[in-house]
């Protein structure tokens, strides 16, 4: 039984730290979007640079500086069309729920390592619900994220007004978001192995007290 809970504490400890790395580094890097205008800027013999990527917090251009993204809290008073009001509060949705994300790991790496020491089956049992529910959360950011990034695309093609110029364009997403799915699945799986650290430790009190 000791040894069980010596592997699954080495696990929790593996894929909790993995989870949370990815998603900082996600969350802090600019490659959710990408926009490869390599192509393009050819054929125009241009020195401009059309090719970017963004994050959450600002897009970038190639051999460029960044520029933050508009601030998605304080547009109630903009001459926006809605469209453009709608992008924004998906665009604050996302943003909020990612780091929210974030500190639900935290709070859940602090109450799973107490809960380890001290072999509580009803502590284990909460923190496996509390990183079950921080994936979820962070599923939920993602799809906003996906959702918004669409919305976004088919925005550009009603203002540009033609889909000739973007044949010549490669959009996708980029590692940043490959890095929160990641993130993701290594939630999923901390709050799996930590139910499975509850049911040990609560088929290890049944055997004591039938003993």
């Amino acid at each position: 039984m000791r040894a069980s809970l010596g592997l699954l504490s080495l696990l929790l400890a593996l894929v909790g730290v993995s989870s949370f790395v990815f998603l900082v580094v996600a969350i802090a890097t600019d490659f959710w979007y990408i926009i490869d205008a390599s192509k393009l800027e050819t054929s125009r013999n241009g020195t401009d640079a059309l090719s970017s990527h963004s994050g959450l917090w600002r897009t970038c251009r190639v051999r460029s500086k960044c520029y933050p993204l508009i601030n998605p809290f304080w547009h109630e008073n903009a001459n926006i069309t809605d469209s453009h009001r709608q992008l924004l509060y998906m665009h604050g949705t996302f943003v909020i729920l990612m780091p929210l994300s974030l500190i639900l790991m935290i709070f859940g790496g602090m109450t799973g390592f107490i809960s380890i020491l001290a072999r509580a089956y009803l502590l284990l049992l909460m923190t496996g619900l509390l990183f079950l529910f921080g994936a979820l959360v962070t599923l939920t950011g993602i799809s906003v994220y996906i959702a918004y990034s669409a919305a976004a695309f088919e925005e550009a093609v009603c203002l540009l007004r033609s889909k000739d110029l973007l044949v010549e364009v490669d959009i996708r997403f980029g590692w940043s978001l490959a890095l929160v799915w990641i993130s993701f699945v290594a939630e999923v799986l901390t709050g799996a192995v930590f139910l499975l650290a509850a049911r040990v430790v609560g088929l290890k009190r049944r055997r004591e007290q039938a003993l």
